[in-house]
């Protein structure tokens, strides 16, 4: 925003507080002139705002008795745009600093917001989880979120038209649990009728929500995002990997996110004599290439046994051997590859 401009609202704000207001101070809030504040003033005469000039030893300026601000004018898509920026930094910890004020923002918004796009705010801002921190973003449309957050928060039914990956279109009346926002992409947690089957389903992939008559009652203890990346885990893909790792789930889970595997704790160790049977773990992952986990399974640091694919096994062996190499002043002799590609 241009200075001038946010200085004519800042001024503004300042008459709105209430009182007379002197040009000296008004001069020493903007850091500007006082001749600079009384063009200032005639900008927002010409903008209708009815600014009064008080005489007198005492003289400023005030507002006129009775005025207040119209509603705030933003569109759907900037309103939303708003609020989820106010609840994404909340929710990743980037308004330690600034205390309450991403909530107090928020509060005003909303009371200046017309009655029938604050109670749509409300319902994205109860309906959203956010899993992750965020990844490369996938845009959904705002009309979409804003009916599938609302027919969360009512429990109300909805047909939804979806595209799979591979491209099917189809129609599906679903009763949706919860929205949540995963490494950059949207996901809706429903139960899908028409399958007869709990699933979860990308919102840039939606094209139309239209909501039913009636509602629903979603299951005790619904925990929409575990649902979203235990979905994300357990989807299919070329491999299958089956691991036994010493540690708590936290624990893998810091080196291993839960929306690319499942992890479950096992009540005694693997049938090694060499290994403490305490605090061990099931790990399955179903993922398109292998060549990335040896990584990713030295940087947990910690004991592992591999159940399936053979495939991990040899590539681990000789991820082990160019670390040694390396470690010898060896390197080069292998080649390494990468999650990113050759």
């Amino acid at each position: 925003m241009p200075r001038p401009i946010a200085r004519v609202l800042t001024l503004l704000e300042l008459l709105q507080s209430g009182g007379i207001r002197t040009a000296a101070e008004l001069a020493d809030r903007l850091d500007v002139d006082e001749r600079t504040v009384r063009r200032y003033v005639d900008h927002l005469v010409d903008l209708d705002v009815p600014v009064e000039s008080v005489r007198g030893r005492y003289g400023g300026y005030r507002l006129a008795n009775g005025y207040r601000m119209p509603p705030l004018m933003l569109s759907d898509d900037e309103a939303l745009a708003v609020l989820l920026g106010l609840v994404a930094a909340r929710r990743a910890g980037l308004t330690t600093a600034m205390g309450a004020a991403s909530e107090t923002a928020a509060a005003k918004i909303r009371r200046v917001l017309p009655e029938r796009l604050s109670r749509r705010l409300d319902a994205v801002s109860g309906s959203l989880t956010f899993t992750a921190p965020p990844g490369e973003a996938v845009a959904s449309e705002s009309t979409v979120l804003l009916a599938l957050t609302d027919a969360v928060r009512h429990h109300r039914p909805i047909v939804v038209r979806y595209t799979a990956a591979d491209g099917r279109r189809s129609e599906r009346t679903l009763h949706p649990y919860g929205v949540v926002a995963h490494s950059g992409k949207w996901y809706l947690t429903a139960a899908d009728l028409t399958a007869d089957d709990d699933r979860t389903f990308r919102l840039d992939r939606i094209t139309d929500v239209r909501t039913l008559p009636g509602s629903f009652e979603p299951p005790a203890g619904l925990d929409p995002a575990k649902r979203v990346l235990t979905g994300l885990a357990t989807a299919p893909y070329r491999h299958e990997v089956t691991l036994r790792v010493q540690g708590t789930a936290e624990e893998i889970h810091a080196g291993i996110p839960a929306g690319v595997a499942v992890v479950r704790a096992l009540s005694s160790a693997p049938d090694r004599t060499d290994l403490e049977p305490e605090h061990w773990c099931l790990v399955e992952l179903r993922v398109e290439r292998l060549d990335w986990l040896p990584a990713v399974l030295a940087s947990l640091d910690r004991p592992f046994v591999i159940e399936r694919p053979d495939e991990l096994r040899v590539l681990v062996l000789e991820f082990a051997e160019r670390l040694a190499d390396s470690a010898r002043g060896l390197g080069g002799r292998g080649r390494w590859v990468s999650g990113e590609g050759e």
